[in-house]
């Protein structure tokens, strides 16, 4: 795997028209703050969570975004990737692919099938979402925000 600051990255891309104020760059930079790793009882109270395979939730608490959406997926950094996603997609980076890919289905509300025939695990260049792919502790997590009224 590469080294975790290789994993971070930010995509900023113009604010869309009519979003209001963009306090989202300031959150995505500063997401290790807003981010808890816990039991999904412990996480109840989250905005929104994404559950592991070992039992554990990750939840995002950062402050309200009005006229913005929030998705988190996490993933285990040392998972192995499943042969038959690794043979469609290729092993590098799957994790922080996978996890960017998750987001992205969340906030357009889209089947992560229905994605991948779309878009493979990439991210489309022209969506106005904003997220950050990073490493927290074992866990590999991308954040992503969009505007309310897109669907990435």
């Amino acid at each position: 795997m590469r080294p975790p600051s290789e994993l971070e990255r930010t995509v900023l891309p113009r604010p869309p028209a009519g979003a209001g104020p963009r306090p989202v760059p300031a959150l995505v930079a500063g997401a290790e703050r807003y981010l808890r790793v816990g039991t999904p009882a412990e996480l109840a109270a989250a905005l929104t969570r994404s559950h592991l395979d070992d039992g554990r939730c990750v939840g995002w608490y950062g402050p309200p975004t009005p006229g913005w959406r929030v998705a988190i997926d996490a993933e285990r950094a040392d998972a192995p990737v499943p042969v038959a996603l690794a043979r469609r997609f290729g092993a590098a980076d799957f994790w922080a692919r996978w996890t960017r890919a998750e987001c992205y289905c969340k906030l357009a509300d889209v089947p992560v099938v229905a994605w991948w025939r779309r878009h493979g695990l990439g991210t489309p260049a022209q969506s106005p979402a904003v997220w950050r792919t990073l490493r927290l502790a074992d866990l590999v997590v991308t954040v992503a925000f969009a505007p309310q009224a897109d669907g990435c």
